[in-house]
């Protein structure tokens, strides 16, 4: 069986504002990094995934990464956008609609303010397919370790992802993993995976931070 190198938690630009990386030139990137699919995973968007996917279907897996009342959560395999600001469990329950697998990213990343709240987490939980124990752009080892001890006392299956938000950055972390065919297939195979991981210095967060605001301060004065 073949196995390839996936990266599972990607932005890009133009639908995540703070991503550098244009959809555009993401698959060119990944040939250069070696990486043979990505979970785009943009922030309550779904356009520039699903326009990558037709283009390669086999190398592209579409994600969201969800605002709800209470953090972050990812949906993977999704059809269909699911609207932010919904509670924790409705924005689950909208994911299992569509038969996509619900990721945790960064669950004990006390430097953001977007991670899902422990309460919430724990209400979620028997509905949660895979926990992100390995986050690139997190700024302590520690958050990454409680993530792999909390998805090992939980016997969640692990995930990996480098939380990408520019070229550089695409590949840091990724699943090794037989090729699979559909969400299940995936979420078996990823229970067997070897993972890739490297930490993202810290001065991308830093880059990415001054380009959001910049960004943002340039569509106010747009609109005024």
């Amino acid at each position: 069986m073949l196995i390839i190198k996936v990266d599972l938690h990607v932005h890009t630009s133009p639908c995540s504002r703070d991503s550098l990386i244009d959809v555009d030139e993401l698959l060119e990137t990944c040939d250069y990094k070696c990486i043979d699919c990505v979970a785009i995973t943009d922030h309550d968007e779904i356009e520039c995934a699903v326009r990558l996917h037709e283009q390669a279907p086999k190398r592209i897996i579409i994600g969201e990464e969800i605002h709800t009342t209470d953090g972050e959560i990812i949906g993977l395999f999704l059809k269909d956008r699911i609207e932010s600001g919904l509670s924790p469990n409705d924005t689950v329950d909208k994911i299992k609609e569509q038969d996509g697998l619900v990721y945790i990213p960064h669950p004990f990343d006390n430097m953001r303010a977007s991670v899902l709240k422990k309460k919430s987490l724990m209400e979620v939980l028997p509905k949660v397919d895979i926990i992100e124990v390995y986050n690139s752009r997190n700024v302590f080892h520690l958050s990454n370790y409680r993530a792999l001890h909390f998805a090992q006392e939980n016997k969640i299956i692990a995930g990996v992802g480098s939380d990408a938000h520019s070229n550089f950055e695409v590949g840091q972390a990724y699943v090794m993993i037989e090729e699979f065919t559909s969400p299940k297939d995936f979420l078996d195979n990823l229970a067997k995976a070897e993972y890739k991981t490297h930490k993202t210095p810290a001065m991308f967060n830093l880059v990415n931070k001054i380009y959001k605001m910049a960004r943002s301060a340039k569509n106010k004065l747009i609109i005024h």
